[in-house]
């Protein structure tokens, strides 16, 4: 039971579908150990981005995209370049544009509604 070319590779509906597709698929692989393989890949995409989906944005008349497009290929250009150098890369891609991660800890507040008037609502340290 093979699948058969049309499933094996993701056809998208339109530019944005192709651009939320790249973007899905570097912020999967951007923390990956560096291979030639993978880098391979990474230039396809960026090369994708350059040429394909920029043209296919121009088509549909969305300014929008092809900045995205744009974008999106400046900052893997950009992972390309730190991952050489041996550095980890801190970010990935979110609305087709460089996000630096969080850095520090992050804290869940859990708000307990007590019965109490002092601290409106409190929550128990």
């Amino acid at each position: 039971m093979g699948m058969t070319e049309q499933e094996r590779y993701y056809q998208p509906k339109n530019t944005t579908d192709a651009l939320k597709e790249v973007q899905r698929l570097f912020n999967s692989y951007r923390s990956a150990p560096l291979t030639q393989e993978l880098l391979t890949y990474h230039e396809g995409l960026v090369q994708r981005l350059t040429t394909d989906l920029r043209e296919a944005a121009q088509a549909e008349h969305r300014a929008d995209l092809v900045t995205a497009a744009d974008d999106m290929a400046q900052a893997m250009r950009g992972w390309t370049t730190v991952r050489l150098a041996g550095k980890p890369y801190v970010g990935r891609l979110r609305h087709f544009k460089f996000v630096a991660d969080a850095t520090g800890p992050k804290f869940k507040r859990n708000v307990i509604k007590t019965h109490g008037t002092g601290g409106h609502r409190s929550s128990r340290h």
